[in-house]
């Protein structure tokens, strides 16, 4: 039984390989996994070769560094992959992480930087989607005043992230991300690159 992140289960049949190089008591263990024993789907029939150790075989345990996995572990974790795959091929295609060429390293580092703010931004902002619950607006710092009001310096060059308060969540940073880019942009140098590569 393969339990979802939406709470929805499904039956899938796994059958360990028993043959050649692979078993449960050999280095390898080769896995069939499917929703369908009969059909064998394309698309839900996965084929699997671990070296996680079978747990009944107390020898090949000891001598592995992994921890031994029964059947439904094997399965399990390769079901995790799917995530990982899903989340790569959007950060690569949607955020541009691979639109790095022809630049130079401190130029492939920046851009790297950015998806991966631009990712974190995504995730909070998915996490923040509206929902049936009243919205939490306690802890939340209003924007700063205005620095002739305070008499300070300018109120950009001093906005920091706010909601520390707030203990669990993230750092209100993005409650205030237009005027700290702002502030990015200010202080950024206005001379143009050295050369193309």
């Amino acid at each position: 039984m393969r339990s979802f992140r939406d709470r929805h289960e499904e039956v899938w049949w796994a059958l360990e390989v028993d043959m050649g190089p692979y078993g449960p008591e050999r280095a390898r263990r080769a896995v069939v996994a499917t929703t369908d024993p009969k059909e064998l789907p394309e698309k839900a029939t996965w084929y699997l070769v671990s070296n996680l150790p079978h747990p009944d075989y107390s020898e090949l345990a000891a001598e592995s560094e992994l921890a031994p996995a029964p059947l439904s572990e094997i399965v399990r974790l390769y079901g995790l992959r799917m995530w990982v795959e899903q989340s790569y091929k959007q950060v690569k295609h949607v955020l541009g992480w691979s639109d790095y060429q022809v630049r130079s390293d401190i130029a492939i580092r920046r851009h790297w930087q950015l998806v991966c703010c631009a990712f974190s931004l995504c995730w909070w902002a998915y996490g923040h989607l509206p929902t049936d619950e009243p919205a939490e607006t306690e802890g939340t710092t209003p924007p700063a005043a205005s620095a002739a009001e305070r008499g300070e310096k300018d109120a950009q060059s001093m906005l920091l992230a706010g909601g520390l308060e707030n203990g669990e969540r993230v750092v209100g940073a993005v409650d205030h991300a237009k005027s700290i880019l702002e502030g990015v942009l200010q202080d950024a140098p206005t001379s143009g690159a050295k050369s193309a590569a």
